[in-house]
């Protein structure tokens, strides 16, 4: 896909060579690395990718170079509003959109219609219905688990954690003070109910130990009744070559606590260009290739990667690939975003070791927790005025 991409684009500049350079999968990871080069003005660095969290970090560090004039408000508004809004800091544009994620639940079709019971609307009713069909399988003499998600201790798990936080009504940090809102009645209850009623119970307990590919992996083995992913994960669970829950796998909004909505953390990445770059010219020629319909076509047929640019989601070839796309557009146009500072890294760090603490240890007082996780996030965000 990525090949096709590249070749696509020299075949029209053939005077512009592209040397692709493969990272970590783990976002954090591939922050890491990226980071490090562009600290050291490393001029092998033309063009990057960001995840949705970077640009603020980015723009204030003076890495990515502004794009305000090369990327127009008239361009701008071919894309969906979100994904623009996520890569603007202080006024400037630091990134095009390439593609839009959000959390999405999937499931086993096929169950829940043996079992007469509709996608869930809330978190219990989620449990409820994967406590029936996983008894039910196991006195056919099928083993299999109740949920799978994101659950090890990196960029994922916050994504995972917001998802339940915010559809109890809690927060991560709240709009109008920017304090951290960890400690609230609502955050601790969400968490307290993935500590009791998910890891180890509902999912099994190694997916403390899971990312996204592992998540999936036990999904489209048919492990799992319920599962928890970005959009992609709809092409790899019915490609039969990969799945074996093939043509039996359906997609719905995320569940919410009693009294609650769905919230799906808004996710995706956007293509920057250095600004340590000695070929500013030719890597913008390559982040508007990148980033432009034909590229993005590619992404999402061949990829499963919902596109940023609205008149994609009229394009016929991909509505009939991915039906859902349509279906889901409202999703897609209304995930939430993480908490928006040049200092997010840090911010994510603090409440990785919480979380991940958190839904892993049974005896642990949350509230204290809770109270210490959001003590270091008032001293990282006062550093940041």
């Amino acid at each position: 896909m990525q090949e096709e991409i590249i070749r696509l684009f020299e075949l029209e500049h053939p005077d512009i060579k592209v040397v692709r350079e493969i990272g970590p999968h783990s976002s954090t990871a591939f922050h890491d690395l990226l980071t490090q080069k562009l600290k050291n003005r490393s001029e092998d660095v033309d063009v990057f990718l960001m995840d949705v969290i970077w640009p603020p970090e980015f723009g204030a560090a003076g890495w990515a170079m502004p794009l305000d004039e090369l990327f127009p408000p008239s361009e701008r508004a071919k894309f969906l509003e979100g994904t623009v809004l996520a890569n603007t800091y202080r006024g400037k544009i630091y990134g095009v959109p390439l593609f839009i994620d959000s959390g999405m639940l999937f499931y086993r079709i096929d169950l829940l219609r043996k079992y007469g019971v509709t996608p869930p609307e809330t978190w219990q009713e989620m449990v409820t219905q994967a406590e029936i069909i996983v008894s039910g399988e196991a006195k056919e003499g099928s083993e299999l688990y109740g949920f799978s998600g994101q659950f090890k201790q990196y960029e994922g798990l916050v994504c995972n954690m917001m998802e339940y936080i915010l559809s109890n009504g809690g927060e991560i940090l709240d709009k109008e003070t920017g304090r951290p809102g960890l400690s609230g009645k609502a955050s601790i209850g969400a968490v307290d109910f993935v500590r009791k009623h998910i890891i180890g119970k509902t999912a099994p307990v190694g997916v403390l130990t899971y990312q996204e590919p592992e998540s999936l992996d036990l999904f489209i083995q048919g492990k799992a009744v319920f599962h928890r992913n970005w959009p992609y994960a709809w092409q790899v669970s019915n490609d039969p070559e990969r799945s074996r829950i093939a043509g039996t796998v359906g997609i719905a909004r995320l569940p919410h606590f009693p009294g609650g909505r769905s919230y799906a953390t808004l996710g995706g990445w956007q293509a920057g260009v250095s600004s340590h770059s000695k070929n500013s010219k030719a890597a913008w020629e390559f982040v508007k290739f990148l980033t432009g319909e034909k590229a993005q076509k590619i992404f999402a047929l061949k990829g499963g990667r919902p596109p940023t640019r609205k008149a994609l989601y009229e394009d016929e070839e991909i509505l009939e690939s991915y039906p859902h796309f349509g279906d889901m557009k409202e999703v897609f146009i209304t995930a939430y975003p993480r908490p928006v500072t040049p200092l997010y890294p840090a911010v994510s760090n603090i409440l990785q070791r919480y979380f991940s603490t958190a839904i892993s240890s049974a005896d642990i007082r949350l509230e204290n927790k809770a109270r210490e996780a959001s003590k270091e996030i008032d001293k990282i965000i006062e550093m940041g005025k």
